[in-house]
């Protein structure tokens, strides 16, 4: 989705994980390697956005991950809070407040969005580092973090791989 809001739109990134893997995807216009996500729509609450970014991206269904308060009452709804918040960087008069989510999958079959990709893959926390073209440091701290809180085996000292998937991936 385009741009929103003048100087600053609201956006999801979801590090989905599973068998101590985080999906990530090799973005086409940017080039470079990013979890999965997007801007969140004008129609759309953040956990929407998530959800919809991660199956228009990945075709996964997942679970989000987090605490939702019992707060719910008459004419509101709790929100699952994103386990990180930032705001960056997009150009001198524009910035992105990001909401970093946790989750895994449920349902779907991994599939590459290629008109907005060029890969998409499964990586091990060793394998971040081996990315052509490098991943940024700070979207590594953010998949290493998710794999140990989502695993809750902490950021192991396996060997590097990558998969293509947990599930078949299928190209276009």
């Amino acid at each position: 989705m385009a741009h929103i809001h003048d100087p600053i739109d609201f956006t999801v990134a979801v590090f989905v994980v599973q068998d101590s893997q985080v999906l990530v995807v090799h973005h086409r216009g940017l080039n470079k390697w990013l979890p999965l996500g997007g801007h969140i729509e004008l129609h759309e609450d953040p956990e929407a956005a998530a959800r919809r970014e991660v199956r228009e991206e990945s075709g996964l269904e997942v679970e989000l991950m987090g605490e939702r308060p019992p707060t719910t009452g008459n004419g509101t709804r709790a929100l699952l809070a994103p386990r990180f918040m930032d705001i960056h960087y997009i150009s001198d008069t524009h910035e992105h407040i990001g909401m970093m989510y946790w989750a895994r999958p449920k349902d779907g079959q991994l599939k590459l969005a290629a008109g907005e990709h060029h890969d998409i893959r499964w990586c091990s926390s060793l394998a971040l580092d081996t990315l052509q073209p490098a991943m940024s440091e700070a979207v590594k701290w953010y998949c290493r973090k998710a794999i140990e809180e989502v695993d809750g085996c902490g950021v192991s000292r396996q060997k590097p791989e990558t998969r293509r998937s947990g599930l078949a991936v299928l190209e276009p």
